[in-house]
C-alpha cells in the first residue's frame, strides 16, 4: 500500500464533503425502500405482514448491526469494498468492489427501465403501450441518462438535494399510499383493511420465491451511502446515526404501504413494476379530483425515482476511483475534475455502460421479464458482496475481528444465510417469462461468469503491473 493512501483517513482532503445528517437519513429512505416491493410483498396476500417482521429480524436487523460497527471502525470512502480489502486483503477487496460495481450499474438500468411503465400510468389508458414500445423507452431512457450524469459531473453539492426532493417525495408518497385505504372508504368502496394480520403464508415455491425477494431485494441498502463516507461530515458518526433515525420509518412504509396494496388491488392483478401508480388509479379514477391526486402522487413517484437513480449513480461511480487509489484498476478512473472533485472518467464510462445494459435487457423479452430479469442479475451480484461483508466477523483480518464487538457474530450469521437463501431463491421466476429454464440459466450464470471475469481482469492487472514495475530503472 502506499505510504499515503487515499484511502486512509484523514487523506481524503481533495474531495468536498456536503453530506450532513439529514442528508443521509433521507438517502437511507431513498435507497432501501423501493416503490416495487410493496407490490411484491402484495403478492403474499394478507400473509405479508408475518412476512415482512420476519424478513426484518432475519436479515434488516444483521444488516443494520453490521453496517454500524463496520463503518465505526473504517469510515472509508469505498465503503463496503474498502471493509472488505482491510478484512480478506486485495483480491476480496476487488471482487467485492466488482459485485458492488455491477450491482449498481443493473439497479440503476432497472429503476431507469421501469420508468416508461410508470409514465404509462400517469398520463392514463392511452399511453398502455408505453412499456413495451422500444424505441419510445430508449428515447426516455437516454434523456435520463444525461441528466444524472450531468448531475454526477456537479457533485453532490448539486446531487445531495435531487437525492433529498427524491427521498422527500418518496416519504410523502407512501403517506398518500397509507392513507388509501380511507380514501377507498370514503367513496364508499368496501376494503378490507388488515395491516396487522398474523395469517402464515401458504408453503410453495412461488411464496419462498416471494419471501426470498422481500427479505435481500426489498430491505437491502443501509451500507450503500458507506460508499460516499469520504464525502460525508463526520462519517464514523452520522452514517450509524442515519440507520438508527431512518429504520423505524423504513419498516412502518413497507409494512403499512404493503398493507393499502392488499386491501385495493386484487392479488392475480397486482402490477410488480408500478403497483403505487396502479393501485392510486384503481381508488381515485381517472376523473375529477380523484384523478389529480393520482397524477401528482405519481409524479413525486417519477421525483423519487430520478433521485434514486441519480443516489445509485454517484455511488457506483466512486468503487473504480476508491479502487484505483490502492492500484487495483487502472488510475485512469482516480482522475478528478479539479474544481468539483468529481471522478469525471469513472462517471462516463458508468453512464455508457448503463445504456448499453438496458439496451442488452430489453431484447427479446417483455416489460415484467425485463425488469425481473435486471432486477435479480443485479441483486446477485449485490447479495455476492453481502456475503462478504457478513463474513467479516469469523473470516477477516485477526485485528479487525478482535477490534468488532462479540454480539456480531450472531447477527452476522443470520444475515448470512439470510443472504444465501435470496441468492438461491432468486434465479426461480414470480412473474410470467418466456422461459423458466432459461430464465434461471441467465440469472446463475451472470453471477459465475460475470465473477470469473472479475478475477481474470485482477491478475492481468497484477502481472502487468509487475512487469511495469521490473521495466524500471533500479532506484539503488
Amino acid at each position: 500500500m502506499p505510504q499515503h493512501d487515499p484511502a486512509e483517513p484523514g487523506s481524503q482532503h481533495r474531495l468536498h464533503r456536503p453530506l450532513r445528517l439529514g442528508d443521509l437519513v433521507l438517502a437511507q429512505i431513498l435507497c432501501v425502500v423501493g416503490s416495487s416491493w410493496v407490490g411484491v410483498a402484495g403478492g403474499l396476500g394478507p400473509a405479508q405482514s408475518l412476512t415482512w417482521v420476519a424478513a426484518m429480524l432475519l436479515f434488516y436487523v444483521p444488516m443494520a448491526a453490521s453496517v454500524i460497527c463496520l463503518n465505526r471502525r473504517m469510515p472509508l470512502e469505498g465503503g463496503l469494498y474498502a471493509w472488505a480489502r482491510e478484512a480478506y486483503g486485495d483480491l476480496g477487496g476487488f471482487l467485492t468492489a466488482w459485485n458492488l460495481w455491477v450491482y449498481g450499474i443493473a439497479v440503476t438500468a432497472t429503476i431507469l427501465y421501469a420508468i416508461p411503465t410508470e409514465l404509462s400510468y400517469l398520463i392514463g389508458p392511452v399511453a398502455a403501450w408505453l412499456p413495451e414500445d422500444r424505441l419510445a423507452v430508449l428515447a426516455i431512457v437516454t434523456a435520463l441518462i444525461a441528466i444524472i450524469t450531468f448531475a454526477a459531473l456537479r457533485g453532490l453539492e448539486l446531487g445531495k438535494w435531487i437525492h433529498n426532493v427524491g427521498g422527500i417525495a418518496m416519504l410523502i408518497v407512501f403517506a398518500a399510499l397509507i392513507l388509501l385505504p380511507l380514501a377507498a372508504w370514503a367513496r364508499h368502496v368496501p376494503v378490507h383493511y388488515t395491516p396487522f394480520s398474523i395469517a402464515a403464508p401458504p408453503l410453495d415455491m412461488r411464496t419462498l420465491a416471494l419471501f426470498g425477494q422481500m427479505l435481500f431485494g426489498a430491505l437491502c441498502g443501509l451500507e450503500y451511502i458507506a460508499i460516499m463516507a469520504g464525502e460525508s461530515r463526520d462519517a464514523a458518526r452520522s452514517i450509524g446515526q442515519s440507520v438508527i433515525l431512518s429504520s423505524p420509518v423504513i419498516c412502518v412504509m413497507f409494512i403499512l404501504g404493503t398493507a393499502s396494496i392488499v386491501a385495493l388491488v386484487p392479488r392475480a392483478r397486482i402490477d410488480f413494476i408500478a403497483p403505487i401508480p396502479q393501485v392510486m388509479r384503481l381508488t381515485l379514477g381517472t376523473t375529477g379530483i380523484g384523478n389529480i391526486a393520482a397524477i401528482l402522487a405519481i409524479l413525486l413517484l417519477q421525483l423519487r425515482l430520478l433521485g434514486a437513480t441519480s443516489f445509485l449513480f454517484t455511488g457506483v461511480t466512486r468503487l473504480p476511483m476508491a479502487a484505483g487509489w490502492n492500484h487495483l484498476v487502472p488510475e485512469w478512473f482516480t482522475r478528478l475534475d479539479p474544481r468539483r472533485s468529481t471522478p469525471t472518467n469513472s462517471i462516463a464510462c458508468t453512464a455508457a455502460l448503463v445504456f448499453a445494459l438496458v439496451l442488452l435487457a430489453s431484447t427479446g423479452v417483455h416489460a415484467q421479464e425485463a425488469y425481473q430479469l435486471l432486477t435479480n442479475a443485479s441483486l446477485t451480484h449485490y447479495e455476492v458482496a453481502y456475503l462478504a461483508m457478513f463474513a467479516v466477523p469469523f473470516f477477516g483480518a485477526a485485528a479487525l475481528r478482535r477490534s468488532l464487538p462479540a454480539w456480531l457474530k450472531w447477527t452476522s450469521a443470520a444475515g448470512f444465510l439470510s443472504t444465501l437463501f435470496s441468492l438461491f431463491i432468486s434465479a426461480y421466476p414470480f412473474v410470467s417469462v418466456v422461459n423458466a429454464r432459461v430464465y434461471a440459466v441467465k440469472i446463475l450464470s451472470t453471477i459465475v461468469v460475470s465473477n470469473l471475469i472479475a478475477v481474470a481482469f485482477y491478475r492481468l492487472r497484477n502481472r502487468t503491473a509487475e512487469k511495469e514495475k521490473a521495466a524500471l530503472p533500479d532506484a539503488a
